[in-house]
């Protein structure tokens, strides 16, 4: 990588924060070396993401057969589930910042101790989730809208399966997020790859049951997604045991708390853990209100999600590039490298988010329809992916500025940028649109594009005072 070419120590070329340091070139490198190093970690970032979501697409289209009722059930239990990851994803931030600017230091002992303290807060925290999202997941489905007996039963029992596994798939998660800050995305793409193709075999086998097992529909969903999870903590754990990626966990180092890294894990992750309460009380709010709009219009707003989740993970794969990077950098000394990393990260990433957009405008029907044959969804759904085709250019630039802005530990700006368009904006002018001007499911998306417009603007310009150069972490 061409950061590697800087060592700590070196003189500090603070470019600022205008329109001629992000097209400045540090000494040293060049814009080739810098597009390299982007590529390096997105490429397998993108690929992993892009088959986890795949692999969620797929989950869709095979419960979709079972009725617009069965894929309600699974999407009530999306921003519940969120709901109770936000504690150990907030607390990933910190760790993923840590260890990418222990790496830029050169200090392998103090990244390992991140990792063995993050595992542990982790632990406790799922541990905790998990047992309250079992107790609680009727209450929970029934809070987010379910209208019909049976997208309550079955979105309660999917849930509870999923509540089953959550240690696993938090534990595995916090690996992931430090190998990440450490620019090794290509061994998370290979874990999550085989994670995901066990869970569509395991789809297969168990939603409409094929080669002698049982057909267990919604169940058999969530079983499926359970297992995919546990191979990917067992591939997880064997990679960090193995010590290949800079990083590595020795079990005999033991997990007692070290109250100053855990205190630095918190000072970042504490911030994120408000935005991420931001972000789920506004999503919650507004699913409920796209909810109220009947079962049809749900599974069609449900569709389009996951549909647009597939576009995320452009901004998301960059945005890993520009928190490691970004992390490494300052851990370096180096905030012109920083910058230089994050426009860079910026314009590849907002390239394909224009692809993307022309592919969901023009292919709407055809995508919509993979995932039922029922004719008002395809319809409403093919006209709600335009909307999602013009969000894309926002989308894509506020993840990766957001993830530079992360990788910096300047995460209380993220946070109340999210308070003002996730809780406010989105479920407030979606709530008014529906009910009081009656636009329905275009309501609900004209909202949600208000709130990508606003939320992309202001990360921009909370990046563009080039204040998180000179956080301390």
């Amino acid at each position: 990588m061409a950061l590697d070419m800087v060592e700590p120590g070196d003189e500090i070329n603070d470019y600022g924060s205008d329109e001629k340091a992000s097209k400045a070139v540090p000494d040293g490198v060049s814009e080739k070396m810098l597009y390299r190093d982007v590529v390096k970690i997105a490429w397998p970032s993108f690929v992993e993401l892009t088959l986890t979501q795949l692999t969620s697409m797929v989950d869709m289209m095979m419960v979709g057969g079972l009725g617009s009722w069965a894929i309600t059930s699974v999407g009530l239990t999306t921003q519940p589930k969120f709901l109770l990851m936000i504690m150990f994803m907030a607390m990933n931030v910190g760790a993923t910042a840590l260890v990418a600017r222990y790496k830029g230091e050169g200090s392998p002992q103090k990244a390992n101790m991140v990792l063995r303290q993050a595992l542990l807060i982790t632990f406790i925290l799922s541990v905790i989730g998990s047992i309250v999202g079992y107790i609680a997941s009727e209450p929970m489905i029934r809070f987010m809208g379910a209208a019909e007996a049976i997208t309550l039963e079955q979105g309660t029992i999917y849930l509870k399966i999923q509540m089953l596994g959550f240690v696993f798939l938090a534990l595995t998660s916090t690996m992931t997020a430090t190998l990440r800050g450490v620019g090794s995305s290509r061994v998370t793409m290979m874990y999550n790859l085989a994670s995901n193709v066990v869970n569509v075999i395991f789809n297969y086998l168990l939603i409409h049951g094929h080669f002698g097992f049982p057909k267990m529909g919604v169940i058999g969903a969530s079983l499926a997604t359970i297992i995919g999870q546990f191979v990917a903590f067992l591939l997880a754990l064997g990679a960090i045991l193995r010590g290949r990626h800079y990083l590595s966990l020795r079990f005999k180092e033991g997990f007692k708390p070290n109250l100053r890294v855990i205190k630095s894990i918190f000072k970042i992750g504490i911030p994120a853990l408000v935005e991420q309460v931001f972000m789920r009380a506004g999503m919650i709010l507004y699913v409920k209100t796209v909810a109220s709009l009947g079962t049809v219009a749900y599974a069609t707003h449900q569709i389009a999600m996951n549909i647009q989740a597939m576009s995320f993970m452009n901004g998301q794969a960059f945005s890993v590039s520009g928190t490691s990077l970004v992390g490494q950098s300052l851990g370096k000394r180096r905030p012109d490298m920083a910058q230089a990393y994050a426009s860079r990260t910026r314009r590849l990433g907002m390239s394909f988010s224009i692809l993307l957009g022309l592919t969901f405008f023009f292919l709407g029907r055809p995508i919509v329809g993979l995932y039922t044959n029922e004719a008002d969804v395809i319809v409403q759904g093919t006209r709600i992916l335009k909307y999602v085709a013009l969000v894309q250019p926002l989308q894509s630039s506020q993840f990766i500025l957001a993830g530079a802005l992360r990788g910096a530990g300047d995460t209380r700006a993220t946070a109340v940028i999210s308070f003002i368009t996730v809780l406010i904006i989105r479920p407030g002018l979606a709530f008014m649109l529906i009910n009081f001007f009656s636009l329905g499911l275009d309501g609900a998306w004209f909202a949600l594009i208000a709130d990508q417009a606003l939320r992309s603007l202001l990360v921009l310009l909370r990046y563009n005072t080039g204040k998180w150069k000179s956080i301390r972490i």
